[in-house]
């Protein structure tokens, strides 16, 4: 009874800790109005390292006794030209100008504004460019939409007209620049948008004299502006390439010297331009628009430091890294892939070679040391990502080379990861190095999440703020090498203990990974969290021996929807502002929208499969896997026939890695990240095994059906073919459970003959053992053991049987 239920037990266990994971989020509360009036400033081009206590003083005493931050200005086209800014301000949705844009470059930044009275303004291609955004953009955004939310804006400069133009092309009240008293022109409305100018180029002292120009602009704002008012101040735009973070400040009653954040970013000090347009409305008491924007509110948050120079330096650093880090990502990926396809082509030879034959013709064997030395390549290999991941403690990015820093300090952290790992207790048993490099991957990713995910914003192997795609939690290539390591940790701990406890241990280890992905505290990746639930009831159901068969993939596809309907269900009931990306999904196919997200999911999916060098990492690991490793002399399906539990880790993490890729739009990087990690440790964990199939004992049956469990991280029970129900009791091939061989006289008592890398090992001769003892109850026809194991060795002093010696 209690077997028949253990499946729906665990299913109810995994969906339990999935939506427990990702129901529970910090409490958000509804901003409050905080402002009769709001004047958005912008200043294209406007970064942190151009504010100076000299130079800008006005922009200096704003920080000084305002809220900061640094702003992504991401928008529907990349650079963000100002024109797309000052769109996207006023849209609060990703949104794009429909100019020509030769060689990628930014369109003529003029814009056509007639007057046909002295009040407002005209634009008269915006009808052209809300068909533009409408139906050409995958956003659906509406250009306007902050103007249409509010009774009437008043627009200063050409910018702020394309920002405060209403969907039909109207702007309430324009002047071309501040007139000599803006006092009245400012309270005329409750939001006023203002065109400071632009800064740009790359030279010091131009930008230097832009900038003083724009702060002069900017203390008259100050001076004129409404009592009990809000003033937010961005750089609203890029004006070349590459991307940069730019200036954000917050100056009015509730945003004292704090940082900058929003539910957007989920990280203080880091604002989106789309958060500004909800941040106004906001601090006014006004309702959101029907269309909801892409943006959150604003708000302010204390741990600023008290010395405004030190806290500059905070933003215009985050500026200098996520700068460096996009000409380093790309490089080191481009290796990372092209470097472990040259070791998986010089690890075949090396699979043809590892079985070792009793007879006098075979393959010639592997010198021990080469052996070593490429068991050590493999475990670097697998540790790429994590020492990647790592460096980002190190502030490479200041340095002249900060791609050589980088390079160096991952160079050092691989090979000290790698000695850590040689010299591991248990390092010489078949799966010592798995289990040690999955541990030691999961351990520095779940500690980085645990610790606010510090090393993967604008990290290499993280995401970039410049992006806008993630500020906080898990990246796509974390999520990959957390969700493989936890799983192949769980697989290797259950192979440890007792056949009926594995899927226990497989869901306490893997339900722990799902709360980290999926906590919005955490990690803050609720598709990851259901794609690795299902990976995980994959895992847990043949954990203990079998195949997946139609009832537990139909146990796992439960569990996966149980999680994800239940998050749904969660989210749905949460306010329109507070929903997460799965409730705002659902929320556009209620009302006929869903579409664009469906877009743009298929086109990210698209673009990333054809453009990342993940794709190669997961394809060609796939080749390998597929191609060679479950090739009979591959050694996989005998690794798999002897440890089930590990067999049941892969399976979860190609099924979890291939799901949150696909769900999460990013294609194979998912999959890529994971096979980074998983593929050089199977080959290392089949080469081993390989390295004993010649091994022969006197099989421990008695022992091993009553405990079955190994000696080695554990072997046991039920391999491929299901393994422990031979005709000669051991379930292997004949003779391999006889008191001595057939045909001979009575010898002295059998000793184990170990042949592989770790010769004369005690732990060897334990694993030696436990491979051997298994082989012949775990492997049938499917593991190719049974066709192609040498003959039982005989005892030394055992004389051969009289049609060997005939035949020889």
């Amino acid at each position: 009874m209690v077997r028949r239920l253990a499946p729906a037990l665990l299913t109810v266990l995994v969906v339990a800790l999935g939506v427990a994971a990702l129901a529970v989020r910090p409490p958000q509360g509804t901003p409050q109005r905080t402002a009769d009036f709001v004047v958005l400033a912008g200043v294209a081009g406007l970064r942190w390292e151009d504010v100076d206590q000299q130079r800008t003083p006005t922009l200096w005493r704003m920080a000084q006794e305002g809220s900061i931050g640094s702003l992504s200005v991401r928008s529907a086209h990349r650079p963000t030209c100002p024109v797309d800014g000052w769109l996207t301000l006023g849209a609060g949705s990703f949104a794009g100008w429909n100019g020509a844009r030769p060689d990628g470059g930014c369109p003529p930044a003029s814009v056509a504004v007639e007057q046909p009275d002295g009040i407002g303004a005209n634009l008269p291609d915006q009808e052209s460019v809300v068909q533009y955004n409408q139906q050409r953009l995958p956003w659906g955004t509406m250009p306007g939409s902050l103007s249409e939310s509010v009774r009437c804006t008043v627009a200063v400069g050409p910018g702020a007209a394309v920002a405060a133009a209403r969907p039909f092309g109207r702007v309430d009240r324009y002047a071309a620049g501040l007139p000599a008293d803006p006092r009245r022109l400012l309270g005329s409305c409750v939001l006023s948008i203002v065109d400071l100018g632009t800064i740009e180029g790359t030279d010091p002292a131009a930008r230097a004299e832009e900038a003083r120009v724009a702060d002069a602009q900017l203390a008259r704002v100050l001076a004129a502006r409404p009592p009990r008012s809000l003033v937010l101040v961005a750089g609203i735009s890029d004006t070349e390439r590459p991307s940069r973070l730019h200036v954000a400040i917050a100056d009015g009653p509730g945003w004292e010297r704090g940082w900058l954040t929003s539910a957007s970013t989920g990280r203080d000090g880091y604002l989106q331009l789309v958060d500004l347009a909800p941040t106004a409305l906001a601090a006014l008491g006004r309702p959101m628009p029907e269309r909801l924007f892409l943006g959150r509110p604003a708000v302010s948050t204390g741990g600023r430091p008290a010395d405004l120079t030190e806290a500059i330096n905070a933003p215009a650093d985050a500026d200098r890294e996520a700068a460096a880090q996009r000409t380093v990502s790309g490089g080191f990926f481009a290796l990372l892939a092209g470097a472990q396809v040259l070791l998986a082509l010089a690890v075949l030879p090396l699979l043809r070679r590892a079985r070792p034959h009793a007879g006098p013709t075979g393959p010639t064997p592997i010198p021990a040391r080469v052996l070593a030395v490429v068991e050590l390549l493999l475990v670097a290999a697998a540790l790429t990502v994590p020492a990647a991941l790592l460096a980002d403690a190190v502030p490479w990015w200041r340095g002249g080379h900060p791609g050589w820093i980088f390079a160096g300090v991952t160079a050092l952290l691989v090979a000290g990861g790698t000695a850590a790992v040689r010299f591991a207790p248990g390092y010489a048993k078949t799966l010592g190095p798995v289990g040690a490099v999955a541990g030691l991957t999961t351990l520095v990713v779940g500690v980085d999440v645990l610790t606010g995910a510090r090393l993967q914003l604008n990290g290499v192997v993280g995401y970039s703020a410049l992006q806008g795609g993630r500020y906080a939690g898990l990246s796509t290539v974390a999520l990959g090498v957390f969700l493989a390591g936890a799983l192949v940790t769980g697989g290797w701990l259950a192979q440890r203990v007792h056949r009926r406890w594995r899927p226990a241990v497989m869901v306490a280890v893997g339900g722990l990974a799902v709360v980290v992905a999926g906590s919005p505290y955490l990690g803050a990746d609720p598709v990851g969290a259901i794609a690795l639930t299902a990976g995980l009831s994959v895992a847990a159901a043949i954990s203990a021996g079998g195949w997946l068969t139609i009832s537990r993939l139909a146990w796992a596809t439960m569990a996966a929807l149980a999680v994800g309907i239940g998050f749904a269900v969660v989210d749905l009931r949460r306010p329109p502002a507070e929903r997460g990306s799965l409730g705002r999904f659902l929320s556009a196919v209620g009302d006929g929208t869903g579409g664009f997200t469906v877009h743009r999911s298929s086109t990210a999916n698209f673009e990333t499969l054809v453009n990342s060098p993940l794709t190669v990492l997961a394809l060609a690991g796939g080749l390998l896997v597929w191609f060679a490793l479950l090739q009979p002399w591959g050694g996989l399906m005998r690794l798999f026939g002897i440890y089930p539990a590990v067999r049941a880790a892969f399976a979860g993490t190609a099924v979890a890695a291939v799901l949150g890729g696909v769900l999460d739009g990013a294609a194979l990087d998912v999959a890529g990240a994971a096979a980074a990690l998983v593929v050089p440790l199977a080959a290392l964990a089949s080469l081993r095994v390989l390295g004993h199939a010649a091994d022969r004992t006197r099989p421990a049956t008695a022992r091993a059906r009553e405990n079955e469990a190994d000696d080695d991280p554990g072997s046991g029970g039920d391999g491929p073919a299901g393994g422990g129900n031979g005709p000669t009791g051991g379930g292997g091939p004949l003779g391999a459970g006889h008191p001595r061989p057939v045909g001979g006289s009575p010898a002295a008592p059998p000793r184990t003959v170990v042949l592989g890398p770790d010769l004369g090992s005690p732990a060897a001769d334990d694993a030696g053992r436990s491979e051997a003892d298994e082989a012949g109850r775990s492997e049938g026809p499917t593991g190719g053991a049974a066709a192609t194991a040498p003959a039982q060795r005989r005892p030394a002093d055992t004389p051969a049987p009289s049609s060997e010696v005939a035949a020889s």
